[in-house]
């Protein structure tokens, strides 16, 4: 099962951020915006399929997020959580640890915004597309 987010780069993109990574459906960035990959995203989690949320919802359940931009490619695998609610209306959040709050869309990621491909990361400062691939092994 899979939901697909797409989101634009900015040049504030630096990805330094050590537990987390994100996208927003804001149309702005400052610098101090160290774990956002991607603004504009066109859908946000209160948006997302209801079967997917529910996949989500499990300790057991293992969530692959696959980040795209200008031909360079970064995978990243969490694990669900019963107290994911996927509410939030703005921003999608990954997270290392297991902290969940209306954001978070996985946790217990083994990647955060400063583990990924220095290329992708370069890509997104210069404003290529980001295609952000979800997928739910329940």
């Amino acid at each position: 099962m899979e939901q697909r987010v797409h989101a634009s780069g900015h040049e504030h993109v630096s990805a330094e951020h050590t537990s987390t990574f994100e996208l927003t459906s804001d149309d702005w960035l400052t610098p101090a915006g160290d774990c956002i990959l991607g603004i504009e995203s066109d859908t946000v989690p209160a948006e997302f399929d209801d079967a997917f949320v529910e996949a989500c919802r499990s300790h057991d359940a293992t969530i692959t997020v696959t980040l795209r931009a200008d031909g360079h490619e970064h995978v990243i695998e969490g694990r669900g959580h019963p107290e994911l609610t996927f509410e939030n209306d703005r921003n999608l959040v990954g997270r290392t640890s297991d902290y969940v709050d209306d954001r978070t869309i996985v946790v217990d990621c083994d990647a955060a915004a400063a583990d990924l491909d220095r290329d992708l990361v370069e890509a997104l400062a210069a404003g290529a597309d980001l295609e952000c691939i979800l997928s739910v092994d329940a």
